[in-house]
Order: structure tokens, then sequence, then C-alpha cells
């Protein structure tokens, strides 16, 4: 099992949901977060003073899948929805998963997640 985790612009929510759909993911996990890196944020004028934006608005998508290759699939349509060739493009993270447990059935591993 793996968890295939991204965090990608935020204004690429809907986009990316809809390209994980097409290509028959549909157990996912966003949330809202806030982020910084090479994109080193921006500055903009609040009440007349220039203020420092540093922590940027980017989604987390965590997905878990079976194989390696669903999450080779998962991960090449985050790459090309993602990517606009820009900073601040985001990042996958890719695990190993040891157990999943599914909390009603008490199924456990691949059962669990299918």
């Amino acid at each position: 099992m793996i968890k295939v985790e991204a965090i990608v612009r935020d204004e690429l929510y809907e986009d990316l949901m809809q390209a994980l759909k097409s290509v028959a993911i549909h157990g996912i996990t966003v949330s809202q977060v806030m982020g910084c890196g090479t994109q080193k944020g921006y500055t903009r004028r609040v009440r007349g003073s220039k203020v420092d934006i540093h922590m940027l608005p980017k989604m987390k998508f965590e997905i878990v899948v079976s194989e390696e290759a669903i999450a080779n699939k998962v991960i090449d349509v985050i790459r090309q929805t993602a990517y606009t060739g820009e900073p601040g493009d985001g990042k996958i993270f890719v695990y190993d998963l040891k157990n999943v447990i599914r909390i009603r059935t008490g199924e456990t591993g691949v059962a669990a997640i299918n």
C-alpha cells in the first residue's frame, strides 16, 4: 500500500480533482494548508503599510492506493495537472504504508482501502 501526498497551488483544486476522477481515483482527502518554499511569497499593502506574505495558500491532496502501478498513475496525473513551470508548483511525497484499518468494519490492509 502506498500513500501519495501532493501539495499544489490552491487554484488547481478543481482541475486536479477532475483529473483524478478521470483515472478512477475516488478516495481522496483534501486540506487547505499554508506553505513556503522557493516561491518566496509576495509583498502586499495593508492599511498603507507594506506587509511581506511568506506563507502562501496551497491544497494538500492525500491518496492511498493498493498498488505501485496505481500510485505511478496518480503521480503522473498530479505532475501533468499541477505543472505551470513557475516556482510554487508544489511537491509530491510518496510513502510506503505498513497497514490501514477501516474503523467501521475492522478490515485491514488492502481490503480497508478498496
